[in-house]
């Protein structure tokens, strides 16, 4: 094929009606709406550009808020509901008092996010005039999609999807504005339960709400419930819901203890895959929802954003029996001089500080506790909570020093990313400590005593016999041997580059390194080129093209041996994590090495086909070794999981050490990941609310040991309908994707393709089973907050750790499984469905920093589609790991000059390369404002600097051109469907006898 063919007819399957962009008002039209208009900076320049006029007055559509009516008896006495008020702290109520806005904070420095409207959700519980019973729904004719700020990048227009396509070079096109990511959103409440999607039975009695709340936003369980749904089949999804990764919360922060709006936790810390659970397991199991968590408990903060809330409390308040920390959602009883715990139900004694402040000898107030105010805290743990003295950083590097690892490059690179970045290593109490060992058919080991001048090195040739040389000059505190440790960076790689050794013995390296820091803990960082063929550990090339893509290909992604998993068990005992960077060229068996930080919590960096001649790869490399230097460090940590009453876990996933049914040890926490936790419903739930909280005990880069607990509580019900309306979305696809991964490397890969697609076709069935007439059997119908979930599953197959291809290596298969298994929800989307946007007709303001903001302006996101292409087009996509630029045939000459620096398309160079820079070119400025947002924050949220690739609409690397149409994914390629396809195929899978599938 020459060239993409654009324009092509619409794929078979259901037809989609036309969207038409909304919330854009002409520019005559543009009426200033107060604080509800999005802040524009000033206008570019258009020197030396031809960068089309800006586009003003995109006005978001304002959140419809209902107000929440208390009970009368409530009102009459003077208390608010949602607490219990004791003595001097109970606040009158007036009539008519409603729920708190939009439930979102005020947080120094951050653009305050609009609020969303609901789209045809009732009031849950709440009687309707003409309301149809279950069974019977109404058929709701879906509203267009609303205007708001995105979470990862703030949302502009959706493209219209009649065939219209994009404006050409120069015209005006309304963008979106900012690149927040959803981890700013760190703080914000989510949409209050009050806004129609909350049944809590028995009448939230444990909150002091009568059991006839009326308009509170609760109802009785026996009154008929209205279901508004969604017809899969004619609307198309938009990128731009995507982006904002909504969790459909059901709680109101005006029922937590301190009506904090900060009670409610953050989804970018906490999601749940249900934001109402049922009562009983039986009630769960009719809905076919999966019932966990997925939990990033020491992600990094983006700029601006609020830390975390650290207190050094004289005790530290947990409950007598189940152990849970004092949280928001807790009560107070008996004229508050006791707290009912919201996990077990029993009362404890308040402790006397919580009221009086014995120093300054004055009264406090309880409620400004952030204890009692956010639902995530971090406690400086006092002595009882340590089994010996806070350990320090300790790094030992184990590198390559074989032929592969010279003849690539990473040698010099690593030795000269090291030394840069030694002032970004944690040593604020001076006691870090590090110690190096250089490999290859030998163990070099390095004495750098403060007293030498020179590192001396230490051969050990006799692996059988080998010894530790001067054990106690090997690790040394790195502020006492700066000096020796410099030199030897800078002359490491000089002193291999004549060589010719291709063994490499790192089995036998980490032996040794784990006896030099056992006693006291740390990190073990692995720098591996080559595959480890000698000695203890040693692997054999087992790459075979033959079988990739067919059922014996799982045997290519499981370990080829147990030597490497052992010994990260004994390394998580001993309180050690490794970490791995691997360069290959070649075959390395990443299948095996994993196994390494995968059990001890280690971080995992892939670097395939990296090439020192490239200036991208070093690059990235840099980037990424000094947010793994800097960013914060949590060590001999574990994580414990407590949840309410008659609930219990039953599945982790992730990197860890599973010490006991509950408590996952974890030598290291790396920021960027996330666990995934599986539950279900032992015993029937008896309260109205049901509570999740998860401490991680760890001691920080400063050497404090200290508890980060995180709350997350949902209402209990017993209505299917509310339960469907509280899915998460995207956590189930994230939950499903890291279980996906365990089934490939126990069955084979098409059973993992299989289970996922018979799970989503079990909750559409379910869902249209119950709640659709049989007039409605040609539908496919799932609640507002699960339309995308068969995007999200459909997108996942075709990501490269499921995609059924035989041209995929196992090294990169096994490290997008990998990462799949730790990715946050934050990351996972990304991963699975791209961002895309047409930089052409992109507006005077796309690529600009906002003034008001300092967010950079985005272009509208696109659809995943083919025919979004023009011939004369220039494309931004990135999924997380890479950023790629595609370029049209027919593309404007003076657009090449002002963005690439050539003169026309002929003269483009495709490949893997860094944007030149161009003095005076306000449309390179621009491209490369959005290319630098996309690096910085990737690098923060998943330790990935993503690479720069050039592609060519007819370039001659049909590989770079696949990599490029493999990431448009509702597109029909190779063997996976489009997205209507694939809904057809749902749809025939669910009409059909499960016999004939």
């Amino acid at each position: 094929m020459n060239g993409l063919p654009m324009g092509r007819p619409a794929m078979p399957g259901p037809a989609y009606p036309q969207q038409q962009p909304v919330g854009i008002r002409p520019m005559s039209q543009a009426v200033q709406q107060g604080s509800n208009s999005i802040p524009r900076g000033p206008p570019v320049s258009t020197a030396n550009t031809i960068a089309p006029r800006p586009v003003d007055n995109i006005q978001p559509q304002q959140q419809s808020q209902q107000p929440m009516q208390y009970p009368a008896s409530a009102i009459n006495s003077g208390t608010i509901p949602g607490r219990r008020a004791y003595p001097q702290q109970q606040s009158p109520v007036p009539a008519g008092m409603i729920a708190a806005g939009s439930g979102q904070p005020q947080i120094a420095g951050l653009q305050p996010l609009p609020a969303q409207t609901t789209m045809n959700q009732p009031q849950m519980g709440q009687p309707q005039m003409g309301q149809l019973p279950i069974g019977q729904p109404q058929m709701v004719q879906q509203p267009p999609i609303q205007v708001q700020k995105q979470a990862f990048i703030q949302t502009g227009t959706v493209p219209q999807f009649s065939g219209a396509l994009p404006p050409q070079f120069g015209a005006p096109q309304p963008q979106q504005q900012g690149f927040v990511p959803q981890a700013q959103q760190q703080f914000a409440p989510q949409q209050q339960f009050a806004n129609g999607m909350g049944q809590l039975q028995n009448g939230m009695q444990n909150m002091q709400l009568a059991s006839n709340v009326g308009n509170s936003g609760y109802a009785q369980p026996q009154q008929p419930q209205q279901q508004a749904f969604v017809n899969l089949l004619q609307a198309r999804p938009s990128p731009a819901e995507i982006e904002q990764m909504q969790s459909p919360s059901m709680v109101s922060p005006q029922l937590s203890v301190s009506q904090s709006p900060n009670a409610v936790c953050p989804s970018v810390y906490k999601r749940c895959t249900l934001n109402a659970i049922p009562q009983t397991q039986s009630m769960l199991g009719k809905t076919k929802i999966p019932f966990g968590l997925v939990v990033t408990p020491y992600r990094s903060l983006l700029p601006g954003e609020e830390p975390v809330p650290v207190i050094n409390p004289p005790l530290i308040v947990r409950c007598r029996r189940c152990r849970a920390y004092i949280n928001p959602w807790i009560q107070f009883v008996e004229q508050g001089t006791r707290w009912k715990c919201n996990m077990c139900y029993l009362t404890n004694e308040v402790p006397g500080f919580y009221d009086w402040d014995a120093e300054s000898r004055q009264q406090v107030d309880r409620m400004k506790r952030p204890e009692l105010t956010h639902s995530v805290v971090e406690y400086i743990a006092p002595q009882e909570y340590m089994v010996r003295p806070p350990q320090p950083v300790v790094l030992l590097f184990i590198i390559d020093v074989s032929l592969p690892a010279v003849k690539n490059g990473m040698l010099a690179t690593v030795a000269r990313g090291i030394l840069d970045y030694l002032d970004d290593i944690p040593n604020s109490d001076g006691r870090t400590k590090v110690a190096f060992i250089t490999v290859d058919s030998t163990l070099q080991f390095w004495n750098l005593n403060s007293s030498f001048s020179e590192p001396q090195m230490l051969v050990v040739a006799d692996l059988e016999e080998a010894f530790l040389p001067v054990p106690d000059d090997l690790l040394v505190t790195l502020t006492e041997s700066r000096t020796v440790v410099e030199k030897l960076l800078a002359n490491l790689p000089n002193m291999f580059r004549n060589t010719q050794n291709i063994q490499n013995v790192l089995g036998r390296a980490l032996q040794f390194g784990f006896k030099m820091i056992n006693a006291i803990g740390g990190k073990i960082v692995v720098f591996q080129a080559s595959l480890p063929n000698f000695s203890e550990g040693g692997l054999k090339m087992r790459e075979d093209s033959k079988v990739l893509g067919t059922p014996k290909e799982v045997t290519l992604l499981q370990p080829a041996s147990p030597f490497y998993k052992n010994f990260a068990v004994d390394c998580s005992r001993a309180q050690i994590a490794i970490d791995l960077f691997a360069f290959n060229s070649q075959y390395l068996d990443y299948a095996t090495l994993s196994g390494l930080p995968k059990v001890t919590g280690g971080s995992m960096h892939y670097y395939p086909t990296f090439n020192v001649a490239n200036p991208q790869d070093p690059e990235k490399f840099r980037r990424e070794l000094q947010n793994f230097f800097s960013r914060p460090l949590a060590l001999e940590a574990v994580l414990r999981v407590r949840a309410s009453k008659g609930i219990r876990t039953t599945g982790f996933h992730g990197n860890f050490f599973l010490r006991s049914t509950d408590l996952l040890a974890l030598p290291a926490v790396d920021p960027d990941y996330a666990y995934g936790i599986e539950m279900e419903i032992q015993d029937n739930l008896q309260g109205n609310m049901a509570c999740f909280q998860t401490a991680l005990l760890h001691t920080s880069s400063s050497g404090e040991r200290r508890i980060r607990v995180i709350t997350l509580t949902v209402p209990v019900t017993d209505a299917l309908g509310e339960i469907y309306n509280s899915a998460d979305q995207y956590a189930i696809a994230a939950l499903w994707a890291k279980k996906a991964v365990e089934k490939c490397l126990g069955s084979h890969i098409e059973a993992a393709r299989d289970e996922m697609v018979n799970k989503l076709c079990d909750i559409v069935g379910t869902y249209k089973s119950t709640f659709t007439s049989s007039g409605q059997n040609g539908m496919l119908v799932l609640p507002e907050n699960l339309k995308l979930l068969p995007l999200l599953v459909m997108s996942t197959l075709k990501h490269t750790a499921f995609k059924t291809s035989g041209i995929t290596p196992s090294d990169i298969r096994s490290h997008a499984m990998a990462l799949m298994c730790v990715y946050p929800c934050e990351a996972f989307i990304p991963a699975v469905y791209p961002r895309f946007w047409a930089l052409h007709s992109m507006d005077a303001l796309a690529g600009t920093i906002d003034d008001e903001t300092s967010q950079v302006i985005f272009p509208p996101v696109m659809n995943l589609s083919s025919e979004r292409l023009e011939r004369h087009g220039l494309y931004l996509l990135e999924n997380g790991s890479d950023v790629l630029l595609w370029v049209g045939r027919n593309i404007n000459p003076e657009l090449c000059g002002l963005v690439l620096g050539v003169p026309s398309y002929d003269t483009i160079v495709a490949g893997k390369m860094m944007l030149p820079q161009i003095p005076g070119s306000v449309w390179n400025k621009r491209v490369h404002n959005l290319i630098d947002r996309i690096q910085q924050v990737r690098t923060l949220q998943m330790t990935v600097s993503p690479s720069v690739w050039i592609v060519k609409e007819d370039g001659v690397d049909a590989t770079l051109r696949m990599m490029f149409l493999s990431c448009l994914v509702e597109d029909k390629l190779d063997s996976g469907n489009s997205y209507p396809l694939f809904l057809g195929y749902i749809r025939e899978k669910l009409n059909k006898p499960s016999g004939l599938f």
